[in-house]
């Protein structure tokens, strides 16, 4: 690890970390609060995502959608209107929303086709960012001065990776410059998210051997064709099965750095409280 103990990790003059766990167990909550700090740099792996690698998709489906209105066809072909997505750390809906659900298109759903196009888009997108990480590492210092550097990265890191290797060109390349932090849950935790996914369900990215399982196990179960499925009843099937998918995966990236849980993270105010919750794992 980055960090050999306790005494190296406070001893150092510029700290460098990534944060990694299920969406909805503070990682968000971790970053916000040393970036508030004003001595942390804070690189979102969605951020970059949406604005860097699929910001032109985007902006395209929205502007597709809006030539379907010939109002705003006009303006557009006459270049009187201009159409882009307005992404920032706290709103990243222009990502989910491109990502979609598939099924019933008369209930906003994408052809499977499309939605697996979309999915493949965003994986080569999340490990360009992903790779991206040590520039930002540097350019944070360099350009910028600050002293410490957190990279939030996606709930679907745990899909590109093989944590049973010790050459994996991701975990590697991120291990030799940050030091990898799980926020772990447990079961009350993933019944809480599971719930909270219940009520608001989101497009989610998933690995494609996973979602063509999943994908045929609807279908079969409910003796449905793709144009039968209601796609939030799809991916409300699916999230709880993603969580079973990813725990052992994110279980086996543990070995890359140190495990916090997620009410640890909940109950940090400062950032000293977040360097004594490192220094204690290490």
């Amino acid at each position: 690890m980055l960090y050999s103990s306790a005494a190296d990790w406070r001893a150092a003059p510029r700290k460098s970390v990534l944060v990694y766990g299920m969406s909805g167990l503070g990682k968000t909550h971790m970053s916000n609060l040393l970036r508030d700090s004003g001595d942390w740099f804070h690189y979102s792996i969605d951020y970059r995502i949406g604005t860097r690698y699929m910001g032109e998709y985007i902006a395209d489906n929205a502007k597709a959608e809006a030539m379907k209105v010939p109002f705003l066809r006009e303006l557009l072909m006459s270049d009187s209107i201009y159409i882009g997505s307005n992404i920032t750390f706290d709103n990243l809906a222009p990502v989910a929303t491109y990502l979609g659900k598939p099924g019933d298109p008369g209930k906003g759903g994408l052809p499977m086709a499309e939605y697996t196009r979309r999915q493949e888009q965003f994986r080569q997108a999340e490990i360009a960012a992903l790779h991206d990480t040590v520039h930002f590492a540097k350019r944070a210092d360099a350009l910028y001065g600050y002293p410490h550097f957190i990279c939030d990265t996606g709930g679907s890191i745990c899909e590109w990776v093989d944590p049973e290797d010790d050459a994996d060109p991701i975990l590697s390349e991120l291990a030799r410059h940050c030091l990898l932090v799980w926020i772990k849950g447990d079961e009350a935790h993933t019944q809480e998210l599971i719930r909270r996914f219940d009520r608001a369900p989101k497009p989610m990215a998933y690995q494609p051997a996973f979602l063509a399982k999943v994908w045929s196990e609807y279908l079969n179960e409910n003796n449905f064709v793709e144009s039968d499925v209601d796609p939030d009843a799809f991916v409300r099937f699916t999230y709880a099965k993603a969580l079973a998918h990813r725990q052992p995966r994110y279980e086996a990236m543990a070995r890359w750095g140190i495990t916090v849980t997620a009410n640890e993270v909940s109950a940090m105010s400062t950032p000293d409280d977040f360097t004594d919750l490192v220094a204690q794992r290490l």
